[in-house]
């Protein structure tokens, strides 16, 4: 680790206990975002703009630099964590990478000031894993681009200022029909479903985007018709984060439970001298520590550009059903206490789940691995 990461993650560390840490209850119980006013303090400390470059307000640095924020964060608080997520590692390197220039100075100056937020809109109804199954269309009409179709379980849905949608942009047949375009949330005919209520996630808004006659200027275009593959290239950066939200839950179920186990007394002595615990406790950190070698060898791939896909798929793969593991095991080992919300590990356990569905589950990840490791492709439909 270097210098540098070392500084930025205990800058993280303070801000996360200091300012985060008080409203996270909250949050989660009453279901609500982070007010937008805790968005433009992420974005004063330069969190929102680590991995994005100089000349647009960030800071240029490796995308490693961003994760190890995005743990701190996500160990205490899971929708704090979310804006620097999306900011450094979701839709906003989409357009960091494939943008045009124009596009680049219009939208990522606001969304790395924490002014605006971008959110990606993919999976639909009938198009979930099977991502080149979607819908949704959007069909030119002089300069513009007029949208049809249905978004759901859309990240920040309703929340967010732009949509960076995956849509038909031609008639091709499968992913080479598909591009990315984005939308403004002010957008006529532009619509949002109600916030889902899901088990975990809470404080992260989740809503269908719905697009009736939407027309968005075709300079808004990211990636024309037949890049759905470039989209999906830039999309292990998401996975990145992703894999980081997952090793902060299980951090923090690991580094709650070295403490509790070292506190609770039964039988006379504490629970860490009966060997039952020692071998629960041991197993967490195994995981947890395979988990971040995982992550630490796919963003070292990355750089300030893209990662491996191979390790990327082995990284988030891994840590997703490792944080479920992990807090399931946290969770038996602080007995009935681990079962109640003052303890916190039923919500950790509770996200967990969550960042295993987002962006690719480990079923997709495992065949992904399998493609890279073979240099081939599957065909799932046959």
């Amino acid at each position: 680790m270097t210098d540098d990461i070392r500084e930025i993650r205990r800058l993280a560390a303070q801000v996360a206990v200091d300012v985060y840490a008080p409203m996270a209850d909250e949050l989660d119980a009453e279901r609500r975002p982070l007010p937008v006013q805790e968005r433009k303090r992420l974005g004063e400390l330069g969190f929102l703009g680590i991995a994005l470059p100089e000349e647009f307000g960030g800071s240029g640095a490796p995308i490693s630099h961003a994760l190890a924020v995005i743990e701190e964060l996500g160990k205490v608080c899971r929708p704090a964590a979310f804006q620097v997520f999306e900011s450094n590692t979701g839709p906003a390197q989409v357009i960091n990478h494939l943008g045009t220039e124009d596009q680049r100075r219009r939208w990522l100056p606001d969304i790395i000031a924490g002014e605006k937020t971008m959110a990606v809109a993919i999976s639909e109804p009938d198009a979930g894993s099977a991502a080149t199954d979607m819908r949704t269309a959007a069909k030119p009409v002089d300069d513009a681009y007029v949208i049809n179709g249905t978004k759901r379980w859309i990240s920040n849905g309703g929340e967010a200022d732009l949509y960076l949608t995956y849509a038909r942009l031609s008639d091709m047949p499968g992913s080479k029909g598909i591009g990315g375009i984005v939308v403004e949330k002010t957008a006529p005919g532009l619509s949002f479903g109600a916030q889902e209520k899901l088990m975990g996630f809470r404080g992260i808004p989740s809503a269908d985007v719905i697009f009736d006659d939407v027309v968005a200027p075709a300079e808004d275009v990211v990636v024309p018709a037949g890049g759905f593959g470039k989209l999906f290239g830039v999309f292990s950066i998401e996975r990145l984060g992703n894999t980081t939200m997952s090793l902060a839950v299980a951090q923090a179920a690991l580094d709650r439970t070295v403490a509790y186990v070292q506190e609770r007394e039964q039988f006379g002595k504490p629970l860490v001298e009966f060997q039952s615990v020692q071998t629960n406790l041991a197993d967490m950190v195994l995981q947890v520590e395979a988990a971040r070698a995982l992550l630490e060898k796919a963003a070292d791939s990355a750089g300030t550009g893209l990662p491996d896909p191979f390790k990327v798929s082995l990284a988030k793969c891994t840590a997703n059903e490792m944080a479920k593991r992990v807090t399931d095991l946290g969770m038996q080992l602080h007995g009935g206490n681990g079962y109640t919300e003052e303890y916190g590990l039923e919500r950790l356990h509770r996200d967990s789940h969550g960042w295993a569905i987002a962006g690719g589950t480990p079923a997709m990840q495992r065949t992904r691995i399998v493609s890279e490791l073979l240099g081939r492709r599957f065909d799932q439909r046959r």
